[in-house]
């Protein structure tokens, strides 16, 4: 009978070992990352007040966004900005539970738990929050890479715990709608736009507070591969997403049967504005502008200078905008930067007047003079495209345009020979070309586009 029942304690006790080993190294994990023994943490401020690539804003004079200046294209939205349907659609894809978590679901890890390790269904969902995700996006993971799995495995499983703690801290500093913010204006919708008022302005063209219930499911769908379920270059596979995302939409009562069944079979109707540097009204305007809020090296043919006998300075004068981001510093004593600070320019330029000028020269060009020119040379033997070229000469002149591309230069520094770098300008592939009658998709060779 003693035996039994030392037998039984050693079973008991052998239990409540086993049991206590793990959470005593969760909590000694937990304790060393808190004091950033396992690596650097988000501090306090940095909680306080995360940082985004935030774009700055161009306004004319008669309050028109005209374009922006930016790394990232990246415009902030406020909660009033954001449509329910957007935050219901983020919510049902990728959290359901996250107004009853305080950053970690435990639920949730014990479903991919159970699913996907003891179960190997890998279907299950992920484990992550939207807190989480919030986090990852403030605070990249440490990009180091290692020879081994088991370092790479432990490098890991330490980044996934920082993101842990980070997102308990991020719920603590904020309040729901906060997070649900900050996330829809960090997360990248492809390429270089980022955040839902840049996504909205860059496929459909209007502000984000406008969106449908079906563009809403369309962009979070985005989240998961914002290339692979591009709305412009894989349409079908973008449809089927949006599709599932109205479908958890529904299974979580943010919409009826009704509704899915009406919005599922729809097209996607996009009106893809592609946001870089080049398009929109006063390009040429806005880089100058550009130039004059950010030099620090003024053309002494242009500007004068102004000497401060005081400390010996000198400081370079042409209008109250010049060297702005360079003189001028934020609270924290640092300089603005243009491209990161999210500034607000007004200029004096009017955009109605700039649209109709701009539409005069373009009418003018195409169909005036380039219809005088093609009149005036129709009979001309000396006209330019009308002579006959030798091959040599024609070689040459492809082979100077060839050299002045970025492609080229790419290719050289490579160390690729020039018959190679020949064949890659001579084969064909799908690309977008100008014409006065706006741009057209083609299949053409590199080659015969740069010669023309």
């Amino acid at each position: 009978m003693n035996k039994i029942k030392v037998t039984t304690k050693f079973y008991i006790r052998l239990f409540w070992i086993l049991v206590s080993i793990p959470i005593i190294i969760i909590i000694l994990f937990f304790t060393l990352i808190s004091f950033e023994k396992l690596g650097e943490m988000p501090t306090f401020e940095e909680l306080e007040n995360p940082e985004n690539n935030l774009a700055s804003d161009i306004y004319s004079d008669d309050g028109v966004l005209i374009g922006n200046v930016f790394w990232d294209n990246r415009s902030y939205a406020k909660y009033n900005d954001i449509p329910q349907n957007v935050i219901d659609a983020l919510i049902a894809t990728e959290d359901i539970r996250f107004h009853k978590h305080s950053g970690i679901d435990a639920r949730g890890l014990a479903r991919v738990l159970v699913y996907s390790i003891l179960m190997n269904n890998r279907s299950s969902g992920g484990g992550s929050t939207i807190t989480q995700q919030l986090a990852k996006n403030l605070f990249p993971r440490d990009t180091t890479t290692y020879t081994s799995s088991i370092g790479r495995n432990i490098h890991l499983g330490t980044t996934k715990f920082k993101e842990w703690v980070t997102a308990v801290k991020l719920e603590r500093n904020y309040t729901k709608d906060e997070i649900i913010v900050m996330y829809l204006n960090t997360v990248p919708f492809g390429g270089i736009t980022y955040g839902i008022k840049s996504a909205t302005k860059t496929y459909f063209n209007k502000p984000s507070d406008s969106l449908k219930v079906e563009e809403s499911a369309l962009l979070i769908g985005l989240l998961k591969a914002p290339t692979y379920y591009s709305p412009v270059r894989n349409p079908e596979r973008s449809r089927l997403r949006r599709n599932i995302v109205l479908s958890q939409m529904n299974k979580y009562n943010y919409i009826t049967n009704e509704e899915f069944d009406s919005l599922s079979i729809l097209p996607i109707e996009l009106n893809y504005k592609f946001q870089d540097h080049n398009v929109g009204l006063a390009t040429y305007f806005r880089e100058y502008l550009r130039l004059t809020l950010n030099k620090s090296k003024p053309n002494k043919r242009n500007y004068f200078s102004l000497r401060d006998y005081r400390n010996d300075s000198i400081e370079w004068y042409t209008n109250p905008l010049y060297g702005w981001c360079k003189k001028n510093k934020k609270p924290d004593g640092s300089y603005y930067d243009l491209y990161r600070d999210g500034l607000k320019i007004y200029t004096t330029i009017d955009s109605r007047m700039q649209k109709y000028a701009e539409e005069a020269l373009v009418k003018h060009l195409s169909q005036e003079l380039q219809d005088d020119f093609n009149t005036e040379q129709e009979n001309n033997p000396n006209a330019p495209y009308y002579q006959e070229l030798a091959r040599e000469d024609l070689k040459d002149i492809i082979d100077l345009a060839m050299r002045r591309t970025e492609r080229y230069r790419s290719l050289r520094r490579r160390g690729v020979n020039m018959d190679s770098i020949r064949a890659v300008f001579n084969t064909r592939i799908a690309m977008t070309v100008f014409s006065w009658k706006g741009k057209v998709d083609t299949i053409d060779s590199p080659g015969f586009v740069t010669l023309l």
